[in-house]
């Protein structure tokens, strides 16, 4: 491999070496991410396809996630080159160490937008506005980070945006439960990576970079308590908007209790304990996928 910010030589052939720093800066080793995206598309496929959702429409969305979500890593790190080498958490990330150029991680994601771009091509218009516009978040949210002090709320409707695609590419149409679905994920997103930006704080504030742990202060604790109680009672809403019945809400109760544990964990601020419980925040959607599956799998013949 190279040493500083050197990019290969032409002649340089492509090793695995090379590919696997490829690899980690779409933060394929490191899945939550996909996770936190996927849970919520899940949902919403299920949903908009009464519990079977066409499995042309299922693979197409499913694949668009994780390319989408990759893009969205190697533009962040794009983004924040200058940033990571002066974070803790970040600095071996491969743009911040030198093991990628930044040349190579531009390449890379117009490879990935352009597999993003032939995916969503399969889908119909629709789904394809609306790709546009989550292509748009996407790239935008990274470099929001210097101007806007709840950047967070970009990344949430970029996470979020597969659930109105889910919707349109299942049914043509996005119905209000659909946009209710969203706005819990764009809460959610507040939730987690508020989180995820406590255990960062200092070195954001040293560095330069806005995040609502910054924005919220001595209240951020009180403020994701209050966003967990709205993103319950909106996931509720959603549920009955969506005819599901006990096995959901059942489920979506026991799905709480995670935010209480993760609750408990970011209570002393203490940055340790604050990542392991942005490490935990995707199980909450993987619970309230199970329940929307039981629901459908269980509900009663007519």
């Amino acid at each position: 491999m190279r040493a500083g910010g050197a990019g290969r030589a032409a002649d340089e052939p492509v090793n695995t070496s090379t590919l696997y720093q490829y690899a980690r800066l779409m933060r394929l080793d490191r899945p939550i991410g996909i996770w936190l995206l996927l849970w919520p598309t899940l949902w919403a496929l299920w949903i908009a396809g009464d519990g079977h959702p066409r499995p042309d429409v299922f693979l197409v969305i499913v694949a668009g996630v994780v390319v989408m979500r990759s893009a969205g890593c190697v533009i962040n790190d794009y983004a924040d080159r200058d940033f990571d080498p002066h974070v803790a958490r970040t600095r071996d990330r491969p743009l911040a160490a030198g093991l990628v150029s930044p040349q190579e991680a531009l390449v890379l994601f117009v490879a990935l937008a352009l597999i993003a771009i032939a995916l969503a091509l399969q889908l119909n218009r629709l789904s394809q506005g609306l790709a546009v516009i989550g292509g748009v978040l996407t790239v935008a949210y990274p470099f929001m980070k210097r101007f806007v002090s709840a950047p967070q709320l970009v990344l949430g409707a970029a996470f979020g945006w597969s659930v109105p695609m889910a919707f349109a590419a299942q049914t043509g149409a996005v119905p209000q439960v659909g946009w209710l679905l969203w706005l819990s994920v764009v809460v959610w997103a507040l939730i987690y990576d508020t989180i995820y930006a406590m255990a960062d704080r200092d070195d954001d504030l040293r560095v330069g970079v806005k995040s609502t742990a910054i924005l919220f202060g001595n209240a951020d604790v009180f403020i994701v308590s209050l966003l967990m109680i709205a993103l319950v009672l909106a996931l509720a809403l959603a549920g009955r908007m969506a005819g599901l019945g006990p096995w959901y809400f059942g489920t979506l109760l026991a799905a709480t209790t995670l935010l209480l544990y993760e609750r408990r964990l970011i209570a002393g601020r203490e940055p340790a304990s604050c990542f392991r419980a942005f490490l935990h925040c995707h199980l909450f959607g993987a619970v309230v996928f199970a329940g929307v599956v039981l629901d459908y799998t269980f509900r009663p013949l007519t």
